[in-house]
């Protein structure tokens, strides 16, 4: 994919909604496969479409980019050959010489450094807005101050699937909102209510237990609201305290376990354990890989190598 072509998909990604990391070979210093001026998009399920390196540089831009779409942020990542090179020491992965820069000491790496531009694209959060009094007003008018794409009226379940859907209807067509938002996946659901009238609210909607637990009522934190702006002010906080739940790409990596990246038991490196990523499975257990070389490498002998689990702190 050339780096038009990459352009051409991040506009179509954009126009989608879908968030993705653009990648950018900035400066590429010989012996590497890449050149300056390479780019390719890390999307949230790991893929990575284009060329910015081999194998090994494509894993880190992976880990990296995943780290970057749940933050929001943009970073310089700096890849150097094993043992760094005379003009930056590398550090661990996730660390930072300087703010916005890390390096990653790559052993799999030929030679080269390669210094690539890592750019979080995450559309605005989507808020459906549902009813037309001043709480849904305010809703509408703050939302769209702190630079969220509010949408007030309709159906929620009609256009993209929103990351938030807040009712504030008061007793007018609740069920049927809520009930969609809910079957429609979406991450926060919200219904401006008294905690009584709430309760009855949900106690009446037609779905499982697991789906009307989901439902916040009373909406928002507890900040003492009282006018209608201080009530939307209250949800939003409530939003963005839960930003990694509500604006999480729905495709995004999910181990399960709570776990981050895992570490390649060949070379030590940071492995997203992302589709793409090498994997192989061996007496039960699954293990990954920056690239096919140190799967080959680990299945010719696993014996011979000793993974330290950072995550839980054993070996």
């Amino acid at each position: 994919m050339t780096t038009a072509h990459v352009l051409r998909r991040a506009g179509a990604l954009r126009d989608a909604g879908t968030p993705f990391v653009l990648a950018t070979v900035v400066r590429a210093q010989s012996p590497t496969s890449a050149r300056a001026g390479d780019s390719a998009l890390v999307l949230p399920d790991g893929t990575l479409e284009g060329f910015v390196g081999g194998a090994c540089a494509e894993s880190t831009v992976r880990v990296e980019g995943l780290r970057l779409l749940r933050d929001r942020s943009s970073t310089l990542l700096r890849i150097v050959p094993a043992g760094g090179d005379a003009a930056t020491p590398p550090v661990d992965i996730g660390g930072a010489e300087r703010e916005g820069v890390i390096t990653v000491d790559n052993p799999c790496l030929s030679g080269g450094t390669l210094e690539i531009f890592l750019e979080a694209m995450v559309p605005p959060t989507v808020v459906h807005v549902c009813g037309d009094g001043p709480v849904a007003r305010a809703l509408v008018r703050i939302g769209e101050a702190m630079d969220f794409d509010v949408r007030a009226g309709g159906d929620p379940s009609a256009s993209s699937p929103p990351a938030a859907v807040v009712v504030a209807a008061h007793g007018r067509d609740e069920d049927e909102a809520l009930v969609a938002a809910l079957r429609a996946g979406v991450p926060y659901v919200a219904l401006v209510a008294s905690r009584t009238r709430g309760t009855a609210v949900l106690d009446a909607l037609d779905v499982t237990p697991s789906e009307r637990a989901r439902v916040r009522t009373p909406a928002g934190l507890d900040l003492g609201a009282t006018t209608p702006a201080e009530i939307a002010l209250s949800i939003y906080a409530e939003m963005v305290a839960g930003r990694e739940r509500v604006a999480r790409p729905p495709a995004a990596v999910d181990h399960g376990d709570g776990a981050g990246p895992a570490v390649d038991p060949v070379c030590g490196m940071a492995v997203a354990r992302a589709a793409a990523d090498p994997s192989a499975v061996v007496d039960g257990r699954t293990w990954w890989f920056c690239g096919p070389g140190c799967r080959r490498a680990f299945l010719d002998d696993p014996a011979r190598f000793t993974v330290v689990d950072l995550a839980a702190g054993r070996s």
